[in-house]
């Protein structure tokens, strides 16, 4: 029926003229490989009476009937290419006629790749490379559930780098060729990565020939191996069950470093390998044997060997070992040992961080005996002191006296210092002792040593005369005689008799008696006694003022001589030894005899009187009867006029004047008149200087200076006699009980009466340069002056205060840096920061060094001097807010006060065209003692203000001031000098 139909339909077409087959709808791939495909399609128009027809390019159209019964047809199209796009058409045929066409395109299956390789490997990656197929370009690797597409440049190979990959690890792969979208069938290998190394190496047991190594397992995976290779071994080392691997290294030499590579071993694959070194252990020395030894020391030797060696000591401790080569012996000295004690020496070899087990030697160290003893001696007393060996309480004593009678120490319950006392005892009587040291009952030998007690000096009785001293005395084989200038006798005592000869006259002598016991020079005892001066020699007398007074003459006697009293009729006068040997006497009688005596004078000692008969001028008598007759003239005048006026006038008591002690007034010198006040001072070699530096001798000695002599304070005065007066002196902070408000330094005033303007101290001594830098900062001065030299004539002068270089110094709670230093060809300028350590504040203090005056006297000109000051008053000037200017030079007085007065005076002579040079003088030695200390220094003061006049056009041109052995020493300086403090 249903092809009736078809016929009919066909028919009813044809009378149109034009036959149309319908296509197929749909053409599925129902199943394709690399040469098939298995097409399939729904039948046209649901006519199973069509056939078809299947044309692709470049092959015959074939001719497919339908077999089917279903309405389905299925077509196997073989011996296609693999992996090719085939073009397709397919036309509905039925007799003669073939519809349209239905076109589709098909794919078959590319094919596999035939071969991978590895090209490079590590252990977290690795590449592959593969021939392309039929020159493909698309492909897909399936590893560890991933799928990644594969770029492939130009080549006919893909190189594909796989990372990140665990290392150590077998990967499954599959590659797909893919070719529109359909993929090869997959071409499936496996690789292996490679393993890592080991994270490190331990040693857990090390002997001479053998080391146990341990690691832990590489990833935990007990499925590696590894391999061990050193020298030209190589072991391979089974995986092992636990975590971490040991493994024994067995037959290898003592005391040799071995390098070893130990490497990771999965499937034929070994990892780059950890590459470390390891020493096995060096033997033991073969023999120690005892070198030398004492009490606390011991040297060892033994063989020396390719090794360091170390040694080390039990049951009882040592710290001081040192071991040397010589040639091929070793030598050990070990000091510091505990005498009497036993010793474990322990001498190890060492070989990089390896140690021998050890070759052990026994030693006993010796006892030794107490090396030194004090002996404190008195009259009848002996105190025995010791202090305990090595500090160290084992040690026991027992000291034995002369007698026999022993006293027994234990070290345990004693002071460091061991102190027994022998009393009741005879003055100058000899002692014999033994000191041994006991340590478990054991005795030492013994230390053996003498003394004696002393003897009292002042019980003897010594005779003394102008140049000698004798006594007769006992415990003592030599006596020494020391004076004040540095002479000393040293002679022995003989028969118990001191004998000393050839003193010098007036000098003040310690005599120090001695006793020589065992090459031990022991003091006895010491005395104090002034020899008697000699007498002034060529006592003479000169007429002076007009027949009304004497001038006395005489020459100093030698030796020593503090002053010579020169007496006549009631008038007594003292002239010390430093000032001139002329006393002169005023408001005598003319023409009359005077007895004249004049003694001179040591301490408490005096010499022999000498007298002279001396007669005034009798040329002065007839000026003395006129005289007379006049006073009788006015005598009678006055009676006239009383009797006259005088019962006129009330009689009335005239009103005491009072009487006070006052400062000196001295009037101010015009710069006009200067000049001539200077020529009339200098007349009669400086006469005028002298009268009126003698009246500045006394100025303000009688203040107190309680503060400076106070026991804690002495040792802080460079000069006895140089002491800063209590009421002006500098007084510092005291911070602590270990502190003192004390130095050496008085207060001084400025120009105008300014207050505190200067700071005058004496030079620092080694112990007081750090209160030096307190009083710097305290009072915070900015400039500092020094007129001295640290050393001159080989005598130390002053402490250098200031770092040697530029390296900062550290002076109590002060860091003092040098800034810059400038050397002229008189002074040298320096700049020092000054830091206080405690705040970290900072200041800058300027340090002029005038280095051209000479130890005793004056510069050799005023020039220099002057320019100084004018450096020095710039800088003063230009300081903001500075505190005092401190000026030193050794004691501080003298230079010192010739600088100080001459930036004063100067400023006056400026300001006010006058200049008062004593009286400033005057109210410096208010404040400190011998400011301007010589009378060659205030010469010198006049002559520093005459050159700036001159300088200045004032005064006539003459000469700058030159310095002269024929000045005048002031009598104080000079006799300070004397006695061994001049400044």
């Amino acid at each position: 029926m249903e092809r009736v139909l078809t016929l009919v339909l066909l028919c009813a077409l044809s009378t149109l003229g034009q036959t149309v087959l319908p296509n197929v709808d749909k053409v599925s791939i129902l199943a394709r490989t690399e040469t098939v495909l298995t097409l399939n399609w729904t039948i046209a128009g649901g006519n199973r009476n069509y056939s078809y027809t299947l044309v692709r390019e470049g092959v015959l159209d074939e001719q497919i009937n339908v077999t089917e019964s279903g309405d389905v047809v299925t077509h196997e199209v073989p011996s296609l290419s693999p992996g090719t796009k085939y073009s397709f058409t397919l036309y509905t045929v039925f007799g003669e006629d073939r519809s349209t066409g239905h076109h589709f395109f098909a794919v078959t299956v590319p094919s596999n790749v035939e071969n991978v390789n590895v090209i490079d490997r590590k252990e977290f990656e690795m590449t592959l490379e593969w021939e392309k197929v039929n020159n493909r370009s698309d492909y897909e690797l399936e590893y560890n559930d991933k799928i990644e597409s594969v770029p492939t440049p130009g080549g006919s190979s893909v190189v594909y780098r796989v990372t990140p990959l665990s290392s150590g690890t077998e990967v499954f792969f599959t590659i797909y060729t893919v070719f529109e979208g359909v993929k090869s069938r997959g071409y499936n290998f496996s690789r292996v990565t490679i393993p890592s190394n080991v994270g490190s190496v331990s040693v857990i047991d090390r002997k001479e020939t053998e080391m146990t190594l341990q690691w832990e397992r590489v990833n935990n995976r007990n499925d590696y191996t590894y391999e061990l290779v050193y020298g030209e071994k190589k072991e391979p080392i089974a995986t092992q069950p636990d975590s971490l691997v040991v493994y024994k290294v067995e037959s290898l030499s003592s005391g040799t470093e071995y390098s070893f590579t130990l490497s990771t071993v999965f499937k034929d694959l070994k990892s780059s390998g950890y590459k470390f070194a390891r020493v096995t252990v060096p033997s033991n020395v073969e023999k120690v044997d005892l070198a030398e030894q004492n009490d606390t020391d011991v040297i060892l030797k033994w063989d020396k060997k390719t090794y360091n060696y170390a040694l080390e000591c039990s049951k009882n401790p040592c710290e001081n070992i040192s071991i040397t080569a010589e040639g091929n012996t070793i030598m050990c000295h070990i000091s510091g040992l505990i005498p009497a004690a036993n010793y474990i020496f322990t001498v190890y070899t060492e070989f990089f961080d390896a140690r021998s087990s050890g070759f052990n030697y026994n030693h006993t160290t010796t006892l030794s005996n107490v090396t030194e003893v004090g002996v404190d001696r008195s009259l009848t007393q002996l105190t025995i002191k010791w202090n305990k060996l090595n500090k160290n309480d084992i040690y026991n004593y027992t000291l034995r006296d002369n007698h026999g009678t022993e006293n027994n120490f234990t070290g345990s319950v004693m002071d460091d210092e061991i102190i027994h006392i022998y009393s009741h005892l005879t003055p100058g009587t000899i002692h014999s002792f033994t000191l041994f040291t006991v340590v478990n009952d054991v005795r030492s030998e013994g230390y053996k040593f003498k003394s004696i007690t002393t003897i009292p000096c002042e019980s003897f009785n010594w005779t003394v005369t102008n140049s000698s001293i004798v006594a007769q005395v006992n415990s003592s084989t030599r006596v020494i005689a020391e004076n004040s200038t540095g002479n000393s006798k040293n002679d022995p005592v003989v028969d118990n008799r001191v004998n000393l000869q050839e003193l010098y006259p007036g000098a003040i002598y310690n005599v120090s008696l001695w006793y020589d016991l065992d090459s031990e020079e022991l003091l006895q005892c010491s005395h104090l006694l002034t020899l008697d001066p000699n007498s002034v020699l060529n006592l003479q007398c000169k007429y002076f003022s007009g027949g009304y007074g004497l001038a006395v003459i005489w020459d100093h006697p030698y030796g020593v001589m503090d002053v010579v009293q020169v007496d006549i009729g009631s008038q007594s006068f003292n002239r010390s030894s430093n000032e001139s040997s002329r006393q002169e006497f005023k408001n005598l009688q003319v023409a009359h005899w005077y007895k004249v005596t004049a003694t001179s004078f040591s301490g408490a000692k005096k010499s022999k009187m000498e007298s002279l008969n001396c007669q005034t001028d009798p040329a002065g008598v007839i000026a003395g009867v006129l005289v007379f007759f006049l006073l009788v003239i006015l005598i009678c005048a006055a009676v006239y006029w009383w009797l006259r006026y005088g019962s006129a006038k009330q009689n009335k008591s005239p009103k005491p004047v009072d009487s006070k002690v006052t400062k000196k007034s001295y009037k101010l010198i015009p710069e006009d008149k200067f000049p001539e006040h200077f020529r009339n001072m200098s007349r009669d070699e400086n006469r005028g200087f002298s009268q009126e530096y003698e009246d500045l001798s006394s100025v303000g000695i009688e203040q107190s200076s309680v503060a400076a002599l106070l026991p804690e304070n002495k040792d802080k005065n460079r000069f006895t006699n140089v002491l800063p007066y209590d009421s002006s002196r500098v007084q510092l902070t005291v911070n602590d009980e270990d502190n003192s408000d004390y130095i050496n330094a008085n207060y001084m005033p400025g120009y105008d009466n300014a207050s505190k303007q200067y700071i005058a101290a004496q030079g620092p001594l080694p112990s007081t340069v750090n209160d030096f830098w307190r009083m710097v900062w305290e009072k915070r001065s900015k400039t500092i002056i020094m007129v001295t030299n640290c050393t001159e004539s080989g005598r130390i002068k002053c402490e250098q205060y200031w770092p040697l270089d530029y390296s900062p110094c550290l002076y109590g709670n002060l860091v003092v840096t040098v800034k810059s230093e400038n050397k002229a060809s008189s002074w040298t300028l320096r700049e020092f920061n000054v830091k206080d350590k405690s705040t970290s504040e900072t200041r800058t203090v300027k340090h002029f060094h005038f280095t051209a005056w000479p130890d005793h006297g004056v510069p050799s000109g005023t020039e220099e001097l002057i320019q100084f000051r004018g450096l020095v008053r710039q800088h003063i000037e230009s300081s903001f807010s500075a505190g005092p200017t401190v000026v030193h030079c050794s004691a501080g007085v003298g230079r010192t006060g010739t600088l100080i007065a001459l930036d004063v005076l100067l400023q006056q002579l400026d300001r006010e065209k006058a200049v008062g040079i004593a009286a400033f003088v005057q109210q410096m030695r208010f404040c400190r003692p011998l400011m301007v200390q010589t009378e060659s220094q205030y010469v010198f003061l006049h002559q520093c203000i005459m050159d700036s006049l001159q300088s200045k056009g004032v005064a006539k041109s003459e000469p700058l001031y030159e310095n002269s052995d024929m000045i005048y020493v002031n009598a104080i300086a000079l006799r300070q000098y004397e006695n061994g403090s001049k400044i």
